[in-house]
């Protein structure tokens, strides 16, 4: 284990942190900063106000929306990260942590929205729904088969295995902690009700977290209004602290802004995702007119997870004066919580905790699946469904797993093979990044010359690989 963390720092401290700050200041100032220009445009596309106007090549019923696509891929950022995370990354690296997790946000929309829009170019069309993601990006527009197969058996191993163990073994240590429930009962009851959410697909899936992810983000966004409303005259000075500490002006030793630049990217990362590789198998299964207008959707996805939520959170920990407590993780948050409303804190964190990591673990193991098929979709039928079948076995004891392996160990394993999956995904866009521009001037044209709905005609962008993009009439 001493290693593995050694391996962590390295890689984080020096790697991909320099190569995510560096995408993140790319990508923003190559496109004048369209993760802020067209957040109007991101919105209309999620209430659907385009979906009217464009022809869908699946038949009424079997279209899955821009706002299905964004609530799977808002399930998988909202989960432990914005609560238990948090608090880990305000714990280690002080209250500037915070600032560094903001800074990255904004910034890091801009490579959010690169990786969605490189998914939707590059999506494959099913039997049933669209589906694609960086494998599939890597292999038909780079022609890197290598690439696509390392990407996904990370992928695999980071989404559909380690993280699906934090998952997990927060749902079942909050729930074990506020009820005296069994621990093994609860993993058990987890993985029957992920069997049965995840044997409909993604039909299934995409249609269940777009009810539980609208539920808990406004729930959650209540009661931190609530406890800012009651200590309003503290949030100046709060606001100070975040800023200062980001500094090291008020820190006791040179090293904590390292610790809070490290923290607030890393944890950032493991919060909203972007540029990991994850979310873009989510928005590859939008039907949308243009692949742009998921990427909106996604870079926008970003400011809601770490901007809104992640705050909450922050905001709640830092006005309670817990932080001093020596607590951690999701105890640090509850009970900063049940500091400002009472016992019922305690038990709210307890709900938000479940519904937060649960959706999580339901859009990761998508991501699992989704890969999984990649590699083996040049099989026969069979060899596939055996594939996907086995997957489904090992998601499940990766969720029972829960129940007993201690949640710094599986942290540790999230931690590396999210590193890994980021350095391979983020040079994949820098070479792809030329076809992004393009979708990007194509879209901004559009919008020039007063279209309201851009669409996409492959022919006219991509001439000379049109016949590779199979998603696009």
């Amino acid at each position: 284990m001493e290693t593995i963390n050694l391996i962590n720092d390295f890689v984080w401290s020096y790697v991909v942190t320099i190569v995510l700050v560096g995408a993140a200041l790319y990508f923003t100032f190559r496109t004048k900063g369209i993760q802020f220009r067209f957040i109007g445009d991101a919105i209309r596309v999620i209430l659907g106000r385009d979906e009217d106007t464009h022809e869908s090549l699946y038949p009424y019923g079997k279209k899955i929306g821009s706002f299905r696509a964004f609530a799977v891929s808002l399930a998988s950022r909202v989960g432990t990260g914005n609560l238990a995370g948090v608090a880990s990354a305000i714990f280690i690296g002080g209250p500037g942590a915070v600032f560094w997790m903001w800074l990255m946000a904004f910034f890091g929309a801009a490579t959010a929205f690169f990786e969605a829009t490189l998914a939707q170019l590059y999506k494959k069309r099913g039997a049933d729904a669209f589906y694609g993601g960086p494998a599939y990006y890597m292999e038909t527009g780079l022609g890197k088969k290598w690439m696509g197969a390392l990407f996904s058996i990370l992928m695999i191993l980071s989404f559909g295995m380690a993280q699906n163990v934090v998952q997990s073994q927060t749902i079942i240590s909050s729930l074990s902690d506020s009820f005296a429930l069994d621990p093994v009962a609860v993993a058990i009851a987890l993985a029957a009700l992920l069997f049965v959410i995840v044997v409909g697909g993604v039909m299934r899936i995409s249609l269940i977290v777009s009810y539980i992810v609208p539920f808990m983000a406004i729930g959650y966004l209540i009661i931190a209004i609530v406890v800012i409303c009651m200590n309003l005259g503290a949030v100046p000075g709060v606001l100070a602290l975040i800023v200062k500490s980001a500094f090291g002006i008020r820190q006791v030793g040179g090293g904590m802004i390292g610790a809070a630049i490290l923290q607030g990217v890393k944890r950032g990362l493991f919060s909203n995702e972007a540029g990991e590789g994850s979310t873009p198998n989510a928005a590859a299964i939008a039907d949308t007119s243009h692949p742009v207008k998921q990427g909106l959707v996604q870079a926008l996805g970003v400011f809601v997870d770490t901007i809104v939520i992640c705050s909450c959170t922050a905001f709640i920990i830092l006005l309670s004066g817990q932080l001093g407590s020596g607590d951690d993780g999701i105890i640090l948050t509850s009970r900063s919580l049940e500091s400002q409303i009472g016992p019922a804190g305690k038990y709210f964190i307890t709900i938000a905790i479940f519904l937060f990591a649960f959706s999580t673990v339901i859009a990761n193991y998508y991501y699992g699946e989704t890969n999984v098929r990649y590699l083996f979709s040049r099989r026969s039928a069979s060899a596939e469904k055996a594939a996907v079948n086995t997957f489904r076995a090992i998601s499940l004891v990766m969720v029972l797993l829960g129940a007993f392996l201690t949640l710094q160990t599986a942290w540790a394993f999230v931690d590396l093979s999210m590193g890994f999956l980021t350095l391979v995904n983020v040079v994949a866009l820098a070479l792809l990044s030329s076809r992004g521009f393009k979708l990007v001037a194509d879209y901004k044209r559009q919008r020039k010359a007063g279209v309201k709905d851009p669409v996409f005609h492959k022919h006219e962008v991509f001439s000379d690989e049109a016949d590779r993009l199979e998603g696009w009439k």
